[in-house]
């Protein structure tokens, strides 16, 4: 850790503890709240994000199969 910079120290941090599309996600719905991002930017980060986790789960329990009947 030590000789690190500031960011990767933060990215460190981050990657253990949050994904970055939820941090992604998380930061829209702040942003939808306080006005910032509107209802149609919202509902195109949210499709991106329900997407994005779905396809990484079918790709996990696809090679989780897959190497179960090996």
């Amino acid at each position: 850790m030590f000789g690190m910079s500031r960011k990767e120290l933060i990215d460190r941090f981050q990657s253990k503890f949050i994904s970055r599309k939820l941090l992604v996600f998380v930061v829209a719905c702040f942003g939808l709240f306080s006005g910032v991002v509107t209802s149609g930017d919202f509902v195109v980060i949210a499709s991106t994000y329900m997407v994005a986790q779905g396809g990484k789960d079918i790709l996990i329990e696809y090679f989780k199969s897959k190497n179960s009947v090996m």
